[in-house]
């Protein structure tokens, strides 16, 4: 009865002509408008005329305007332009020469010019690197940017790695070295251990073997366990070039069907890589573990050593064997020992997580598998078998060693730590917890024993639901220089140090293992490291996703299959769909509202819930799942979209 009082409008013109001003982010659409984003429940709409002064992802100052009765903004200034240095491809019409961002909503051309340095000639579709010179906001008269390198051309077989890696600022190559940058430390004394009957257990295609199992059983009919780990800290001195390289790259970078490794694949896959039947330096720890999974402490001693590798194993070959299938049988008798003592360690160190820490929820891994073209042939479910959980247990005992030994010894090292849940969310924690009558205390579920106590229970019921709204308020793992709990793991401390050839902060942990017995001073990691090698693993994840999700467009857009029926597991619910996940190959897909054949404007997307009610009836929440089938294909965004399949009645 009030929307078209006049004394009403003309109030509210009043208030508009004092010309409020508000700052937030340009949200744009594919339909020409746009909204301005002050924070997560205030927003004003642009209209598309306005809209065609700013781009999506830019920070702006904006005028709050009454227009038609509506409010508006008018966008003022430019506080942060979106796009600063960008990749995008290139395009050439009219002797115009442009490039178009790589961004979903980006897809617009920009006229751009050469920087001096350019040389390259450039066809339609290649890739480049650019930089906005010009924006409209700032009142030039268009949108302008200037190529400053060549990234990819358009055909190129690794295109999605190339331009991810370029996008993400993250190295294409591996790095190189001459043999005069290492030089191998002979002064040390390593104990011969190489007539033991050490094997390692990788897939097929793994070059960079970094750890080697060997075991037996006491006269107390315990397990004595050695894990040999690959010794590139033997090779590589502190602060010459090769670890500032390695400490520049954090990590082994690995991607579906391409990986870009931390060390020289030479020192990588060669030198330190412990190939069978050569004889390898190692920084080795042994440990005793009793019957029922505990590692003594006493008993736990790191030194450098020589083995030889007897065997280098799979997992598929040891897992069918120790399962009864397949024709594999171990070279040994020996071996066969090794083999069935360490099924038996891990099926009882298993048992110990269970009751006194955290175990893994198995998740859903797929591998692809491409043609020498790089096209992808297949997608398929990677199991987890009873050899994968041998060695995961075996280094997850030698990384607890490892956090023990650092701990007590010296007080810091790079530890892996969790804190569990965030506090700012103890009181959503709680109230979902008490609405499916489950209850505790604020201090219970925020403590370390309290937060295991709740995993335990959690994994018990195997309520996916439940699961998936108290995830959301995990905090983020970390890396700190000092020991402090990981909750997730339900650890006291924890610290890796079985990968050095992968990890820059294996490498250090490796050094600082080696001063304790080799009774030399290691300075303490430095926060600037620890804050490097963070920045660097959230960047190689980026990547990882971004680069999965372009390989499965391709996958899917290439075979174009409408007809195949999915079983699809709903991620996330928001006012314009579901997103979800394909259970049969893992592909991220998106089923927009207008594809459920209701209307959008009776539907309810309560967060919080993670529920969507249609006319006050609960019709999805998260952790359901639906059949579907691929629809179409969004090649702006790189969106697979897919349609609900009506079960006959």
């Amino acid at each position: 009865m009030f929307y078209n009082n006049p004394l009403l409008v003309q109030l509210k013109q009043k208030l508009h002509n004092r010309a409020t001003r508000v700052e937030g982010i340009i949200k744009s659409t594919e339909k020409g408008f746009g909204f301005l984003e002050v924070d997560s429940s205030i927003s004003y709409f642009i209209p598309p005329y306005q809209m065609k002064r700013v781009m999506n992802g830019d920070r702006i100052i904006a005028k709050v305007k009454l227009e038609k009765n509506r409010e508006i903004v008018e966008p003022e200034k430019l506080v942060e332009p979106f796009l600063k240095k960008f990749i995008g491809s290139f395009q050439k019409k009219h002797n115009k020469f442009f490039i178009i961002p790589d961004y979903p909503y980006l897809k617009i051309p920009i006229i751009c010019s050469f920087s001096k340095d350019i040389v390259f000639s450039f066809e339609d579709g290649d890739w480049v690197i650019a930089e906005l010179v010009q924006h409209k906001l700032r009142g030039e008269p268009c949108f302008q940017a200037e190529i400053i390198d060549f990234v990819s051309k358009k055909n190129n077989a690794f295109l999605p790695w190339i331009v991810t890696l370029k996008r993400h600022n993250l190295e294409i190559n591996a790095p190189s070295m001459n043999n005069s940058d290492i030089e191998f430390n002979y002064d040390l004394t390593r104990k011969d251990l190489t007539s033991l009957e050490f094997v390692t257990i990788d897939n097929s295609s793994t070059k960079d073997i970094d750890d080697a199992i060997y075991i037996k059983k006491t006269k107390k009919n315990n397990f004595l366990v050695m894990v040999a780990i690959a010794d590139p800290t033997s090779y590589i001195s502190e602060d010459s070039k090769l670890d500032k390289i390695a400490f520049k790259r954090s990590f082994t970078n690995y991607l579906p069907g391409f990986n870009i490794p931390m060390l020289p694949r030479k020192l990588a896959e060669d030198i330190c890589s412990l190939h069978p039947n050569v004889k390898k330096p190692v920084l080795v720890c042994e440990m005793e573990v009793d019957s029922h999974g505990n590692i003594l402490k006493k008993s736990i001693v790191f030194f450098l050593g020589w083995i030889m590798s007897k065997a280098k194993l799979e997992y598929e070959s040891v897992s069918n064997w120790l399962e009864k299938e397949g024709s594999w049988v171990p070279q040994s008798n020996l071996i066969r020992n090794q083999l069935l003592w360490l099924k038996e360690l891990c099926c009882t160190r298993i048992q110990w997580r269970k009751k006194n820490a955290l175990m893994f929820k198995d998740r859903l891994e797929f591998r692809f598998h491409f043609s020498e073209e790089k096209k992808i042939q297949k997608i398929v479910l990677e199991k987890r078998t009873i050899a994968h959980r041998i060695v995961e247990e075996v280094m997850i005992m030698a990384n607890i060693c490892a956090a023990t030994i650092l701990a007590k010894k010296i007080g810091y090292g790079i530890f892996n730590t969790h804190k569990g849940f965030d506090k700012k969310y103890t009181e959503q924690i709680l109230c979902i917890l008490k609405k499916n009558n489950i209850y505790y205390s604020e201090q219970e579920i925020n403590s370390f024993d309290g937060f295991c106590k709740i995993k335990r229970m959690l994994d018990s019921c195997s309520n996916d639901y439940i699961e998936n709204r108290i995830c959301r308020f995990h905090t983020f793992s970390e890396v700190k220089n000092v020991p402090l709990p990981h909750f997730a793991l339900g650890l006291k401390k924890y610290a890796t140090w079985t990968s050095p050839i992968r990890k820059y902060g294996d490498m250090i942990n490796h050094r600082l293992l080696k001063s304790i017995f080799l009774k030399k001073i290691v300075k303490k990691p430095s926060d600037k490291v620890i804050s490097l090698m963070s920045n660097r693993k959230r960047r190689y994840k980026t990547a990882e996703r971004d680069v999965i999700e372009w390989l499965y467009f391709l996958f899917f857009y290439s075979n174009n299959d409408m007809n195949t029926i999915y079983n699809m597991e709903i991620v996330n619910l928001t006012r314009s769909g579901i997103r979800g996940k394909l259970l049969d190959n893992g592909a991220p897909v998106f089923l927009p509202i207008s594809f459920l054949n209701i209307s959008k404007y009776d539907v309810i997307c309560n967060k919080e819930e993670g529920i969507m009610y249609y006319r006050g009836k609960e019709i999805h929440r998260v952790s359901n799942f639906l059949k579907v089938k691929v629809s179409e294909f969004n090649k702006s965004t790189r969106s697979i979209l897919v349609k609900p399949v009506l079960e006959k009645r």
